[in-house]
């Protein structure tokens, strides 16, 4: 006799949407769909036009290596679809309903939805908090983080940092360790593509290229990594910094302390969102990926860098101590401090022909905790029917 699959409700973006949650619950359903059945409900307007900062928030890409079923039938902003789309879970009679969590600006919608549907799913609403608050936090972040989550009644937390953040509101509720994936579906291109793309962004094939990738604020240190430039310079003269990504800040800022330190030679800047087809491109030209941010919970271009099997440098702060192994995966350094930063970089360098960087990066990943998901809804449904 056939056992029929437990049911899981998603509730997150996925394609049409591009950035990291998109991916992350994309690879989510990835994981589970062999062990239950899952239905995402997607969003119809992830956020309005005019508060998000990028060019667009969905995937451009020729080819999406993320499309998985969905049904879009929510609005962030739209009351009626958060009533709707109660009913519809209400209609489901799922085993559990998960609500991916990032960003403090869906509180109100995320508290209504699980609030609406409290009686019917008593004991099995579940969060996945991929951030506490957000990196550019506001009183009413704080707020609406709080309210948000009200309705949680288990929290997966998908880093250290995290998992300490929730216990300010758990409530003793049980607090569940997860982490992202490593996002492995990027095709890394030929050494021949590689080479013809180094030369043609103006690199000589002898260059040490550190990449920055993904988009640009203030929280990601990004003038900090340009700070340091010179001090690298100084031991690595053939040391290059390639930058990746949308701006979400005023780029004249970062280009005009480009100039003012004379690295326009040294620099090479690409002002834009980035398609799945490059991702490998870039990587590929990389020697080492730096991440100098001054706040992070964990951040999707590590776990990039890792299944590129790229080693890294990134500041002592949130995730990152958790998920670089100092002296095997890359290097840490102090935050906000661009000698510091210096200092790491010049030391991989000095050290990457003595470390086996791609054998302990393959450890690593083997090891992660994203594949405990399954594992974790088990036992959640389990203790439900108990």
């Amino acid at each position: 006799m056939q056992v029929s699959r437990k049911k899981i409700i998603v509730i997150g973006p996925v394609y049409p949407y591009r950035g990291g949650p998109s991916t992350f619950v994309s690879y989510l359903y990835n994981n589970l769909k062999d062990k239950f059945e899952i239905k995402i409900f997607n969003y119809k307007l992830l956020y309005p036009s005019f508060l998000f900062p990028g060019k667009t928030q969905y995937d451009e890409s020729e080819t999406s290596k993320f499309i998985v079923p969905n049904e879009r039938v929510l609005n962030s902003i739209s009351p009626i679809t958060w009533f709707t789309t109660a009913q519809k879970i209400k209609r489901e009679n799922a085993d559990l309903v998960v609500f991916d969590w990032w960003q403090p600006f869906f509180g109100l919608c995320h508290f209504f939805i699980s609030y609406f549907i409290r009686n019917e799913y008593k004991g099995r609403v579940v969060f996945i908090t991929e951030n506490f608050i957000s990196h550019e936090a506001r009183f009413v972040d704080a707020f609406l983080t709080k309210l948000g989550l009200k309705n949680a009644d288990h929290f997966i937390a998908l880093s250290k940092i995290v998992e300490e953040d929730l216990k300010s509101i758990s409530r003793n509720r049980k607090i569940h360790r997860a982490e992202l994936p490593p996002f492995d579906v990027y095709n890394l291109p030929d050494e021949k593509e590689i080479e013809t793309e180094k030369k043609k962004l103006g690199f000589n094939a002898d260059d040490k290229i550190l990449l920055f990738f993904g988009y640009v604020r203030k929280y990601k240190g990004l003038d900090l990594l340009i700070k340091a430039m010179p001090k690298i310079i100084a031991i690595n003269p053939n040391a290059k910094l390639l930058i990746v990504g949308e701006f979400y800040d005023d780029p004249s800022f970062y280009l005009n302390l480009i100039k003012e330190l004379k690295l326009e030679q040294y620099v090479k800047v690409i002002n834009r969102f980035v398609k799945n087809e490059e991702v490998g491109l870039y990587y590929g030209l990389a020697d080492l990926i730096v991440l100098p941010y001054r706040s992070a919970t964990q951040s999707a271009v590590l776990n990039v860098s890792y299944s590129f099997n790229k080693p890294v440098v990134a500041t002592k702060v949130g995730g990152f101590v958790e998920f670089v192994d100092d002296e095997k995966t890359g290097f840490l350094a102090e935050p906000d401090s661009s000698e510091a930063l210096a200092e790491g970089i010049n030391k991989f360098f000095l050290l990457k022909d003595k470390i086996d960087f791609s054998s302990n990066i393959k450890k690593r990943i083997s090891k992660s905790l994203f594949y405990k998901f399954p594992e974790i809804f088990d036992e959640i449904i389990s203790q439900v029917a108990q």
